[in-house]
């Protein structure tokens, strides 16, 4: 049995460390191999009959992911532990993600699962877990209806590794400044609000755009706030707005529960994400679509925008928190 030592880290700067186990093991695989191998013989028996075989079935599979959460909560943050509880996570997640990604999608989830572990452990990746499934829920909201007026996402709202990628560019960075520590101890809170903050406007813009399109009665633009059609690019509504700011402050909320930020920076990062979805909107209104301009698509746009979310967040960090909240 693999030999466990505690070392701790400190999930921020100014919070109490937490402790996790080193694991002397040469492969994290073996913890899974040996649970999945324990919990699955036993519904496998021939002797059972179909009930009872079906009860067995489902208390095997609960003590699966009892005994999943409890590998996933205490490997620490290594690469090898990040592309094994990806693994494991990704196989057990399936039917979910399938849902809101294409196989190149799921692809490209896996590496920045895997980056995301690594740089921040089980609660970084559980703070992308839950931007996931928010933005999911936002974009399979009336689905039909914003198929037949022609502004619901393409493919049922599952969207590729472009959409990924422009989606996860500044906090994919973040990760790595904080994995290689670049500027030291004193950068490193800085980069995890920035990680935060991307992801929190993103899915205020996700959950903004899907929501308004489904249910916003009066969509304006955003650089002259003339009335225009639903999905028109640079396009706002009263009630995609609300629905954006809820959606960053239910994540900051989860970024700071799961110890990512501090509630100081958790209003930092809601702040952020509207000023940075602000920007994105007259972006969209004054550029997008129009020539000499065809590059600037929603990926691009979305790399913009999240990047504004964590710079923004930073700056006021460094500018106006950090002087206010000693």
């Amino acid at each position: 049995m693999a030999s466990i030592s505690s070392t701790p880290l400190l999930n921020s700067t100014s919070l109490s460390p937490l402790r996790f186990p080193n694991f002397s093991s040469p492969s994290p695989f073996a913890g899974s191999c040996r649970f999945l191998n324990r919990n699955l013989g036993s519904s496998l028996s021939p002797t059972v009959n179909r009930s009872g075989g079906a009860i067995m079935a489902a208390a095997s599979m609960q003590g699966v992911v009892t005994e999943a959460m409890n590998l996933i909560q205490t490997t620490s943050p290594t690469w090898k532990s990040a592309v094994a509880n990806n693994v494991l996570i990704f196989v057990l997640g399936s039917p979910l993600l399938v849902t809101g990604l294409s196989a190149s999608g799921i692809a490209a989830a896996f590496l920045l699962g895997t980056l995301t572990w690594r740089a921040y452990g089980s609660a970084g990746f559980l703070l992308v877990a839950a931007y996931f499934v928010l933005g999911t829920a936002a974009t399979k909201v009336k689905m039909s209806e914003k198929e037949a007026q022609g502004v619901a996402e393409k493919k049922k709202g599952r969207r590729g590794p472009r959409s990924v990628i422009g989606s996860s560019a500044a906090g994919c960075v973040c990760a790595f400044l904080s994995i290689y520590q670049v500027g030291g101890s004193a950068f490193s809170q800085l980069f995890r609000l920035g990680f935060v903050s991307s992801f929190c406007t993103k899915v205020s813009d996700t959950v903004s755009s899907e929501i308004g399109k489904a249910f916003g009665k009066t969509t304006y633009l955003a650089t002259t706030f003339k009335i225009v059609p639903r999905g028109t690019e640079g396009a706002m509504s009263v009630e995609g707005t609300l629905a954006g700011l809820l959606a960053s402050f239910f994540l900051a909320s989860v970024g700071c529960f799961l110890g990512q930020i501090t509630p100081p920076e958790a209003a930092v990062c809601v702040l952020a994400s509207q000023i940075a979805n602000l920007g994105e909107s007259i972006i969209g209104a004054s550029f997008q679509d129009k020539e000499g301009f065809k590059w600037l698509n929603n990926d691009v746009v979305n790399v913009i925008n999240i990047s504004l979310g964590s710079i923004v967040a930073i700056l006021m960090q460094q500018f106006i928190l950090q002087n206010w909240v000693k």
